[in-house]
């Protein structure tokens, strides 16, 4: 694996096996920022008016979008609780090598090398303000009694890993969802659509990020 250049001169992974990039090519930082920070996190802090939030990533991988999450946050005085699901997590010697320093705070950046290690099946906590852990399993493994505001669903594309898009996958993650939750990602499909709707959400189409005409926002009813 290794880091490559996007559009937005941000990097993301490119994991040759599996034939994927873990970010957008047309712009890591930009695709992260639109699909789960603005379109997922700010929507759902909008909606609800309050100001702490339960976090739930499907595909951790580089730390990208909690490190987004965590950035914005901590400047806008919001309680965040982040539990990422990765069955393969990478080291921290190559997470370094992203260059997201910068773009986030440096005392954001530095907590996240520094607890990374930690973190692996841990939560580890950073100014009182931001508990983090990475749930180091396979989505259909996991098990919690934690309950979530928002899903940040960032899996590889349902070419490359059919096996996280099925109703079997997305049902078990509704389980841990509260009432009011917000679930996006950057694809949408007719099966995504139908998916979400039997499992009891209301479906948006919303403007997609650069490379991607619309993505999915659904919300638990």
């Amino acid at each position: 694996m290794e880091f490559v250049q996007t559009a937005d001169g941000s990097k993301t992974l490119y994991h040759a096996e599996v034939g994927e990039h873990y970010h957008s090519k047309h712009g890591a930082q930009q695709e992260s920022k639109h699909v789960f920070l603005n379109t997922g996190l700010r929507h759902w802090l909008e909606m609800s008016g309050k100001t702490n939030v339960a976090i739930l990533e499907i595909g951790f991988g580089t730390g990208l979008n909690f490190l987004n999450t965590a950035d914005w946050t901590s400047q806008n005085q919001i309680t965040l609780d982040y539990v990422g699901i990765e069955a393969y997590p990478l080291t921290e010697e190559l997470i370094a090598q992203s260059g997201y320093n910068e773009y986030i705070a440096t005392t954001i950046w530095d907590f996240f090398l520094e607890k990374y290690p930690q973190a692996l099946n841990h939560k580890v906590q950073f100014s009182g303000d931001i508990q983090w852990k990475v749930a180091v399993d396979k989505v259909m493994d996991f098990e919690t009694v934690d309950r979530f505001d928002v899903v940040y669903f960032d899996a590889f594309a349902e070419i490359h890993q059919p096996e996280m898009w099925t109703l079997e996958t997305l049902s078990h993650i509704s389980q841990f969802l509260n009432p009011g939750a917000v679930f996006v990602t950057y694809a949408i499909t007719g099966n995504l659509k139908r998916a979400m709707k039997s499992l009891g959400f209301q479906i948006e189409k919303a403007p997609g990020a650069p490379g991607k005409r619309e993505m999915l926002r659904a919300t638990k009813l």
